[in-house]
Formats: structure tokens, sequence, C-alpha cells
């Protein structure tokens, strides 16, 4: 009889203790359930939803559209007598095909004007040979780009792809379209239309 008493005080006192422990786990894994929505989740989602995925281009990261640019040509370089500057014309493609011009230094006048009439030199002049630089590094002038003034100052970029990444540099005018007409492959010189339209200062990037 002891031995059967034994045995079952055993078995009843496992009985309860298990049955004791797993409704304190269960009592607290409720509580625990019912909590957590109201404390962690909604300020989660708030979060989630204000910033956004790691990586994610949100309306917030995109930049004001950029200004409006027209292809062009260069008409002409000549001295307009009694001028001591060359003047270079820039005629838009599109209508009504309006022209901007501007004054550069004689060399660099020269150096255009042989460029435009396919001129042949003794020896590459220099934006030959930066032509030449650009493409042993497998460089390629993308597009040039006329794209602001002030006082009379042209402002000009060039738009450069690499082996490994894109550059836009900033450059004079004169050597932007010096470039543009000796590459061996026909490259767009493209003018912020603004520059057509009147006299004023445009700051470039504005």
């Amino acid at each position: 009889m002891t031995g059967t008493g034994g045995a079952g005080t055993e078995a009843v006192d496992g009985t309860e203790a298990e049955a004791v422990d797993g409704t304190e786990a269960e009592a607290e894994a409720e509580a625990a359930a019912v909590a957590a929505p109201a404390v962690d989740e909604a300020p989660d989602n708030g979060a989630d939803e204000a910033q956004g995925s790691p990586g994610e281009v949100t309306d917030a990261d995109m930049g004001e559209p950029g200004p409006e640019l027209h292809m062009a040509v260069v008409a002409s370089v000549a001295v307009d007598l009694p001028a001591a500057h060359p003047v270079v014309v820039v005629r838009e493609l599109e209508p009504p095909g309006r022209q901007l011009s501007f004054p550069v230094a004689p060399a660099d006048g020269a150096a255009l004007a042989h460029a435009l009439r396919r001129v042949p030199t003794a020896r590459p002049l220099t934006h030959d040979l930066f032509v030449d630089v650009l493409t042993s590094f497998d460089i390629d002038l993308v597009a040039v780009r006329l794209v602001g003034r002030q006082g009379g100052t042209y402002f000009a970029e060039v738009d450069l792809q690499g082996p490994r990444q894109r550059t836009v540099l900033s450059c004079r005018p004169s050597d932007a379209l010096g470039l543009a007409l000796r590459a061996s492959v026909p490259v767009p010189i493209l003018v912020d239309v603004r520059l057509f339209e009147g006299g004023g200062d445009l700051l470039p990037g504005t």
C-alpha cells in the first residue's frame, strides 16, 4: 500500500505541477500578445510609412526637373570688323531656329574655324589631342551643353562616359564646341532655351 501510495503521490504531484505551470505560461503569453500590438507594432508601422524602405526612392528624393535643352549647331565663326575678337554663332535646329552669338579669344576662334571647316593641320591642335586622349582611355563624349550666362560670359559643360563612371565637367563654350566639332562621331550640342530668349544673366543649375 505504501509503495502504491507513493507512486500515486508522485503521479498526482507531477500532474498538478504541470497544470499549474502550463496555466501560468499561457496566461503570460496571452497578456504579451494583447499588449504587443498596442505598444510595439503600431509605432513601427508608422515609422516605415514615413521613412520608406532602405534604398527606396520616394517623392522627397526626386529632384526638380532640369532646364529645357534644344539641339543646336555651330553656324559660323567669323570676325566682324572692326571687332577684334571672332564671334561664334550657334543656331537652334528646331523652329524657329534662333541664334546665339558670343565672342571668343582669337586663338580659340581660329581653332573653332579649323574644326568647323575641317581644315587639316600639320600637327594635332589642342582639341585634336584631347579627343585622342579620351579615345585612348575609352571615354565617350556624350554631349556638350551651353548652360549659363553672366555679364556676357557664357558657361558650358562636357558630359563624359568612361568605363567606370559618367562625369560632367564645367568648361568654356569654345572648348566644349571645339571638342564636339573634332570628335570622330557626331556629338549633340545642347543649349538651354532660355539663352535664346533674352540677354539677362542665367546662372548654371538654376
